[in-house]
């Protein structure tokens, strides 16, 4: 059984149809890139699946189960997470109050950030061990609004990971990050992809990202599915050449 699945997944805004019957299986101990020029239809898939949009036709399936009545929140619960393109955190709390808090909503302990933690001093090292894994273990204090936009996607991730999601979902991780910053924030995708239980999708406009990182690729183009296998195939096939790269294949080429 795939472990994620849209079926038919369709949105449409007015008389504009955002995605079109968009029907695709994701694969435990794959990372998928999600690929197409500006207003394909990408990111509005992606807010399908996680539950930012409710899809006006089709389904998301997680592990059989139908998501498409529930919101966000409840997806994130059910194992969907997602990082956004914008950063999305708790801006006035401290880089380690961040993690704390999605560490004790996976275990279940509520979030009140302070009563819990003399009993469970398991939580506080889970914590700890995400903000070393995103390298941010010396900036624990800090508030995450003072971090610089590289920093606070590395505590995005963190806490990503701190969720423990069957399904992790990265809307263009690298944006708006320095040359320095980008190799921190892709050993973090390819510590996650090592684990052969997960799913990942990811949305991505640089393309030696993508080659680097995908076991597969698929494409939209006006909001529908138009390729989909591994990355040297559809990165060859003449839709995409033309849909994405801006090439017609049936160019000559002239010196």
């Amino acid at each position: 059984m795939s472990q994620l699945s849209t079926q038919d997944l369709t949105v449409r805004f007015g008389g504009h149809v955002a995605v079109n019957r968009v029907t695709c299986t994701f694969q435990p101990g794959t990372l998928t890139a999600i690929v197409g020029p500006n207003g394909a239809g990408k990111t509005t898939y992606f807010n399908l699946i996680s539950g930012q949009i409710k899809a006006s036709a089709g389904s998301v399936r997680l592990n059989g189960v139908d998501m498409s009545g529930l919101s966000a929140p409840a997806r994130a619960q059910a194992g969907l997470g997602r990082a956004f393109q914008l950063t999305n955190l708790f801006p006035n709390l401290s880089v380690r109050e961040n993690v704390r808090l999605a560490v004790q909503a996976r275990a279940g302990a509520g979030l009140n950030l302070w009563r819990i933690w003399s009993d469970r001093k398991d939580l506080m090292v889970r914590a700890d061990e995400v903000l070393e894994a995103v390298a941010l273990a010396d900036k624990g204090d800090a508030l995450a609004s003072s971090l610089p936009h590289g920093d606070q996607r590395k505590l995005e991730v963190g806490i990503l990971m701190a969720l423990e999601p069957q399904v992790f979902m990265f809307d263009e991780p690298t944006a708006g990050m320095s040359v320095d910053e980008v190799p921190v924030i892709l050993n973090l995708i390819r510590q996650l992809k090592a684990d052969k239980t997960k799913t990942i999708l990811l949305v991505e406009h640089k393309m030696d990202v993508v080659r680097e990182l995908s076991d597969r690729i698929i494409v939209l183009h006006n909001g529908e599915l138009v390729a989909d296998g591994d990355p040297a195939t559809v990165i060859a096939s003449p839709v995409v050449q033309q849909a994405y790269l801006g090439i017609n294949p049936t160019e000559e080429v002239t010196s």
